[in-house]
Protein backbone atom coordinates (compact mmCIF):
# COMPACT_ATOMS: atom_id res chain seq x y z
CA UNK A 1 0.00 0.00 0.00
CA UNK A 2 1.35 3.42 -0.95
CA UNK A 3 2.18 5.52 2.11
CA UNK A 4 0.53 8.88 2.54
CA UNK A 5 2.67 11.99 2.49
CA UNK A 6 2.69 13.57 5.94
CA UNK A 7 1.13 17.00 6.18
CA UNK A 8 1.66 19.51 8.97
CA UNK A 9 -1.19 21.86 9.89
CA UNK A 10 1.43 24.60 10.28
CA UNK A 11 2.47 24.09 6.66
CA UNK A 12 -1.14 24.50 5.55
CA UNK A 13 -1.40 27.60 7.71
CA UNK A 14 1.66 29.18 6.08
CA UNK A 15 0.16 28.57 2.62
CA UNK A 16 -3.16 30.07 3.70
CA UNK A 17 -1.34 33.08 5.13
CA UNK A 18 0.26 33.64 1.71
CA UNK A 19 -3.19 33.39 0.12
CA UNK A 20 -4.40 35.93 2.67
CA UNK A 21 -1.89 38.40 1.28
CA UNK A 22 -3.40 38.04 -2.18
CA UNK A 23 -6.89 38.54 -0.78
CA UNK A 24 -6.00 41.56 1.34
CA UNK A 25 -4.30 43.33 -1.56
CA UNK A 26 -7.57 43.04 -3.50
CA UNK A 27 -9.75 43.79 -0.46
CA UNK A 28 -8.27 47.28 -0.40
CA UNK A 29 -10.02 47.83 -3.76
CA UNK A 30 -13.44 46.58 -2.60
CA UNK A 31 -16.16 48.95 -3.74
CA UNK A 32 -13.79 50.38 -6.35
CA UNK A 33 -12.29 48.70 -9.40
CA UNK A 34 -12.49 45.15 -8.04
CA UNK A 35 -13.98 42.94 -10.76
CA UNK A 36 -17.18 41.27 -9.51
CA UNK A 37 -19.97 39.39 -11.30
CA UNK A 38 -22.81 37.01 -10.46
CA UNK A 39 -22.36 33.27 -11.07
CA UNK A 40 -26.13 33.11 -10.82
CA UNK A 41 -28.38 36.00 -9.77
CA UNK A 42 -27.62 36.91 -6.17
CA UNK A 43 -24.47 34.75 -5.96
CA UNK A 44 -21.46 37.05 -6.45
CA UNK A 45 -17.92 36.03 -7.26
CA UNK A 46 -14.87 38.25 -7.66
CA UNK A 47 -11.59 38.03 -9.51
CA UNK A 48 -10.01 37.47 -6.09
CA UNK A 49 -12.03 34.30 -5.45
CA UNK A 50 -10.46 32.84 -8.59
CA UNK A 51 -6.96 34.16 -7.91
CA UNK A 52 -6.91 32.70 -4.39
CA UNK A 53 -8.39 29.43 -5.66
CA UNK A 54 -5.67 29.08 -8.31
CA UNK A 55 -2.92 29.88 -5.81
CA UNK A 56 -4.18 27.36 -3.28
CA UNK A 57 -4.66 24.68 -5.90
CA UNK A 58 -1.05 25.06 -7.05
CA UNK A 59 0.48 25.15 -3.57
CA UNK A 60 -1.70 22.54 -1.87
CA UNK A 61 -1.53 20.30 -4.91
CA UNK A 62 2.25 20.34 -4.71
CA UNK A 63 2.09 19.56 -1.00
CA UNK A 64 -0.02 16.41 -1.50
CA UNK A 65 0.15 15.42 -5.18
CA UNK A 66 -2.19 12.43 -4.79
CA UNK A 67 -4.99 14.40 -3.13
CA UNK A 68 -8.19 15.24 -4.96
CA UNK A 69 -9.62 18.75 -5.13
CA UNK A 70 -13.08 20.09 -4.27
CA UNK A 71 -13.50 23.86 -4.30
CA UNK A 72 -16.35 26.28 -4.75
CA UNK A 73 -14.56 27.99 -7.63
CA UNK A 74 -13.29 24.94 -9.55
CA UNK A 75 -15.44 22.71 -11.76
CA UNK A 76 -15.97 19.43 -9.94
CA UNK A 77 -14.08 16.37 -11.18
CA UNK A 78 -15.50 12.95 -10.33
CA UNK A 79 -11.93 11.64 -10.15
CA UNK A 80 -11.76 12.99 -6.60
CA UNK A 81 -14.01 10.11 -5.53
CA UNK A 82 -11.13 7.72 -6.21
CA UNK A 83 -8.86 9.65 -3.83
CA UNK A 84 -8.58 8.71 -0.17
CA UNK A 85 -7.61 12.32 0.55
CA UNK A 86 -8.94 15.56 -0.88
CA UNK A 87 -8.46 19.25 -0.32
CA UNK A 88 -11.72 21.01 0.51
CA UNK A 89 -11.47 24.73 -0.25
CA UNK A 90 -13.56 27.88 -0.23
CA UNK A 91 -11.15 30.59 -1.42
CA UNK A 92 -13.38 33.42 -0.19
CA UNK A 93 -16.21 32.35 2.08
CA UNK A 94 -18.47 35.35 2.53
CA UNK A 95 -17.87 37.00 -0.85
CA UNK A 96 -20.73 39.45 -0.27
CA UNK A 97 -18.89 40.97 2.70
CA UNK A 98 -15.60 40.88 0.79
CA UNK A 99 -16.85 42.88 -2.21
CA UNK A 100 -18.62 45.38 0.06
CA UNK A 101 -15.47 46.08 2.06
CA UNK A 102 -16.75 44.35 5.19
CA UNK A 103 -14.59 42.05 7.29
CA UNK A 104 -16.90 39.03 7.62
CA UNK A 105 -15.15 36.82 5.05
CA UNK A 106 -12.58 34.06 5.34
CA UNK A 107 -10.35 31.64 3.45
CA UNK A 108 -11.24 28.06 4.31
CA UNK A 109 -9.00 25.03 3.71
CA UNK A 110 -9.55 21.50 5.02
CA UNK A 111 -7.83 18.19 4.42
CA UNK A 112 -10.21 15.24 4.22
CA UNK A 113 -9.14 11.63 4.72
CA UNK A 114 -11.52 8.73 4.10
CA UNK A 115 -14.59 10.95 4.37
CA UNK A 116 -13.60 12.86 7.52
CA UNK A 117 -11.87 16.21 7.97
CA UNK A 118 -8.51 15.74 9.70
CA UNK A 119 -7.06 19.27 9.46
CA UNK A 120 -8.55 22.69 8.95
CA UNK A 121 -7.30 26.25 8.60
CA UNK A 122 -9.58 29.27 8.53
CA UNK A 123 -8.12 32.71 7.89
CA UNK A 124 -9.99 35.97 8.40
CA UNK A 125 -7.13 38.37 7.60
CA UNK A 126 -9.29 41.51 7.62
CA UNK A 127 -9.94 40.65 11.29
CA UNK A 128 -6.41 39.40 11.97
CA UNK A 129 -7.83 36.01 12.94
CA UNK A 130 -6.14 32.73 11.99
CA UNK A 131 -7.80 29.53 13.15
CA UNK A 132 -6.19 26.09 12.99
CA UNK A 133 -7.13 22.57 14.08
CA UNK A 134 -6.01 18.98 13.58
CA UNK A 135 -7.89 15.88 14.65
CA UNK A 136 -7.02 15.02 18.24
CA UNK A 137 -4.71 18.03 18.68
CA UNK A 138 -7.12 20.80 19.66
CA UNK A 139 -8.09 24.05 17.98
CA UNK A 140 -6.33 27.40 18.18
CA UNK A 141 -6.99 31.03 17.30
CA UNK A 142 -3.82 33.08 16.82
CA UNK A 143 -2.02 30.51 18.99
CA UNK A 144 -4.60 30.50 21.81
CA UNK A 145 -6.23 27.15 22.55
CA UNK A 146 -9.98 27.37 22.03
CA UNK A 147 -12.72 26.22 24.37
CA UNK A 148 -16.15 26.18 22.77
CA UNK A 149 -19.37 27.30 24.39
CA UNK A 150 -20.48 25.11 27.28
CA UNK A 151 -23.98 26.50 27.53
CA UNK A 152 -26.46 24.08 29.11
CA UNK A 153 -29.76 25.97 28.71
CA UNK A 154 -31.19 26.36 25.20
CA UNK A 155 -33.30 29.51 25.83
CA UNK A 156 -31.08 32.57 25.66
CA UNK A 157 -28.49 30.88 23.44
CA UNK A 158 -26.40 33.35 21.43
CA UNK A 159 -27.00 33.01 17.68
CA UNK A 160 -25.12 34.91 14.93
CA UNK A 161 -28.04 36.12 12.83
CA UNK A 162 -29.61 39.29 11.47
CA UNK A 163 -33.00 38.63 13.06
CA UNK A 164 -34.84 35.82 14.81
CA UNK A 165 -38.14 34.28 13.63
CA UNK A 166 -41.00 34.38 16.13
CA UNK A 167 -40.47 30.69 16.94
CA UNK A 168 -36.96 31.50 18.21
CA UNK A 169 -37.56 34.77 19.99
CA UNK A 170 -36.21 33.24 23.22
CA UNK A 171 -32.71 33.20 21.71
CA UNK A 172 -30.16 36.04 21.68
CA UNK A 173 -28.85 37.78 18.55
CA UNK A 174 -25.10 38.37 18.18
CA UNK A 175 -22.95 39.60 15.27
CA UNK A 176 -23.41 37.75 11.97
CA UNK A 177 -20.45 37.74 9.56
CA UNK A 178 -21.39 36.74 6.01
CA UNK A 179 -19.04 33.75 6.19
CA UNK A 180 -20.80 30.70 7.62
CA UNK A 181 -17.38 29.32 8.55
CA UNK A 182 -16.74 32.35 10.75
CA UNK A 183 -20.14 31.93 12.40
CA UNK A 184 -19.23 28.34 13.27
CA UNK A 185 -15.85 29.52 14.53
CA UNK A 186 -17.67 31.92 16.86
CA UNK A 187 -19.09 28.86 18.64
CA UNK A 188 -15.56 27.43 18.88
CA UNK A 189 -14.39 30.66 20.54
CA UNK A 190 -17.41 30.92 22.88
CA UNK A 191 -18.70 34.06 21.16
CA UNK A 192 -21.87 32.20 20.19
CA UNK A 193 -23.66 29.13 21.47
CA UNK A 194 -25.50 28.00 18.35
CA UNK A 195 -25.21 28.22 14.58
CA UNK A 196 -27.89 26.53 12.50
CA UNK A 197 -28.78 26.68 8.83
CA UNK A 198 -31.83 25.12 7.22
CA UNK A 199 -30.79 25.07 3.59
CA UNK A 200 -28.77 22.91 1.28
CA UNK A 201 -25.12 23.89 1.41
CA UNK A 202 -21.75 22.57 0.32
CA UNK A 203 -18.89 20.74 1.97
CA UNK A 204 -16.41 23.53 1.27
CA UNK A 205 -18.54 25.97 3.28
CA UNK A 206 -18.09 24.09 6.54
CA UNK A 207 -15.17 21.61 6.37
CA UNK A 208 -12.45 23.65 8.06
CA UNK A 209 -14.79 25.32 10.55
CA UNK A 210 -16.32 21.97 11.52
CA UNK A 211 -13.04 20.48 12.74
CA UNK A 212 -12.12 23.75 14.47
CA UNK A 213 -15.42 23.73 16.34
CA UNK A 214 -15.24 20.01 17.15
CA UNK A 215 -11.67 20.21 18.40
CA UNK A 216 -12.71 23.14 20.61
CA UNK A 217 -15.44 20.93 22.11
CA UNK A 218 -18.55 21.88 20.13
CA UNK A 219 -20.98 19.44 18.53
CA UNK A 220 -21.30 19.64 14.73
CA UNK A 221 -23.93 17.73 12.73
CA UNK A 222 -26.31 18.26 9.85
CA UNK A 223 -29.55 20.13 10.57
CA UNK A 224 -31.33 16.89 11.50
CA UNK A 225 -28.61 15.83 13.94
CA UNK A 226 -26.92 13.35 11.59
CA UNK A 227 -23.22 12.79 11.02
CA UNK A 228 -21.44 14.90 8.42
CA UNK A 229 -19.41 13.06 5.79
CA UNK A 230 -17.18 14.54 3.11
CA UNK A 231 -16.06 13.77 -0.44
CA UNK A 232 -19.49 12.50 -1.41
CA UNK A 233 -20.63 12.23 -5.05
CA UNK A 234 -22.97 15.16 -4.41
CA UNK A 235 -20.90 17.51 -2.31
CA UNK A 236 -23.76 18.96 -0.33
CA UNK A 237 -25.75 18.33 2.82
CA UNK A 238 -28.93 19.67 4.31
CA UNK A 239 -27.93 22.38 6.71
CA UNK A 240 -25.46 22.38 9.54
CA UNK A 241 -25.88 22.59 13.30
CA UNK A 242 -22.89 23.73 15.38
CA UNK A 243 -23.48 24.29 19.06
CA UNK A 244 -22.56 23.66 22.66
CA UNK A 245 -22.89 19.90 23.26
CA UNK A 246 -25.49 20.19 26.03
CA UNK A 247 -27.97 22.14 23.88
CA UNK A 248 -27.63 19.98 20.76
CA UNK A 249 -30.63 17.76 21.48
CA UNK A 250 -32.82 20.78 22.24
CA UNK A 251 -31.64 22.50 19.05
CA UNK A 252 -32.46 19.44 16.93
CA UNK A 253 -35.92 19.23 18.51
CA UNK A 254 -36.56 22.95 17.99
CA UNK A 255 -35.57 22.74 14.32
CA UNK A 256 -36.93 19.30 13.45
CA UNK A 257 -40.28 20.24 11.92
CA UNK A 258 -38.80 23.05 9.85
CA UNK A 259 -35.83 20.92 8.82
CA UNK A 260 -37.95 18.00 7.65
CA UNK A 261 -40.22 20.28 5.66
CA UNK A 262 -37.40 22.21 3.99
CA UNK A 263 -35.12 19.21 3.35
CA UNK A 264 -37.88 17.54 1.33
CA UNK A 265 -37.13 20.03 -1.43
CA UNK A 266 -33.85 18.27 -2.23
CA UNK A 267 -30.52 19.88 -3.01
Amino acid sequence: MQSRAKVSPDTIRHIVEEASGIAMAAFARAGGDLLVWDKIPGDPVSETDLAVDNFLRDRLGALVPDAGWLSEETADNAGRLDCSRIWLVDPIDGTRDFVRGRTGWAISVALVEDGSVVMGVLAAPARNEYWIAARGRGAFLNGKRLKASRRTSFPGSRVPTDALPKADIDLTVVEKPNSIALRMAMVADDRADLLATLRWGYEWDIGAAAIIAEEAGARVTDALGGELRYNKPRANAFGVLCCAPDIHAAAVERLRERAVRLSAGGG
